[in-house]
Formats: C-alpha cells, structure tokens, sequence
C-alpha cells in the first residue's frame, strides 16, 4: 500500500508524511512472488499451520522512496513529523519454514518490482484495463 500512494503522492506533487527520520524498514514483497507460495500451501498444508510468506529483505522508507523517485524521474515532497509511539523499527517475514515446507523463494528485487509497479501504475492511469 505505501508503494502505490508515495507513486501517486510523487506524481500528484503531494506531500509523503514520514514518521521519525525515514530509517525504519519493511519487507515488501512482489505480487508474482507471493501467488506461487499460496498455490503451493494448497498442496502441502494439511490441516491449520501458520507461514509466513514475504521476501525477508527489509528496506529503509527513505531508500524505498528514493527508488520510486527514479523510476517516475520526479522528486518527492517528504514532510517529516514525529515517529510514532510503539511503531516497530524493522520488520521482515521469516521465510525459513515457507522455504523448507512450501520449497517458497522470492524472485523478485525491491528495484525490479517497483520497475513492474510503476509501469502498471502508469497505464492504470492511462486508462487502460485493470489487468493489462
């Protein structure tokens, strides 16, 4: 979700509100590469297990807006206010048991995904098919 309103807020010129200095970092995950371990749960879960499904490689917020700046080639307006209070600094998916049950590997980089997203965002915007 953050990917696609700091895409929109960057093309509209709105403000991006940053909490705290911008160092705290997620885990985002491409689409494509989370359908294949739902698929695979289907085939080897038998009953109730809890699996985490992600790419385990967590970005900084400020490094991750910077690669949406250079793929739209705009800048964004970052408006900085106080972090939050209990907001996790670092969060990750541990994939180890996705890995070892489900055979679950990420494929996609943060930089080849936010490629994929950008490109999708912009023909959304042109009007074309959702699913183009």
């Amino acid at each position: 979700m953050a990917i696609h309103k700091f895409t929109r807020h960057i093309l509209e010129e709105k403000p991006i509100e940053v909490f705290g200095d911008g160092t705290s970092s997620r885990d985002y995950t491409y689409i494509d590469d989370i359908i294949p371990g739902i698929i695979s749960s289907l085939d080897k879960i038998n009953g109730y297990e809890i699996i985490n499904l992600g790419n385990s490689k967590p970005i900084n917020l400020l490094k991750l807006i910077n690669l949406i700046e250079k793929e739209v080639n705009r800048k964004a307006v970052i408006k900085y206010a106080d972090a939050q209070p209990g907001d996790v600094f670092t969060t990750y998916a541990d994939i180890r048991k996705a890995k070892k049950m489900l055979k679950y590997q990420p494929e996609t980089s943060i930089e080849e995904g936010i490629e994929n997203f950008i490109k999708w965002y912009k023909k959304k915007e042109e009007g074309s098919s959702f699913y183009d």
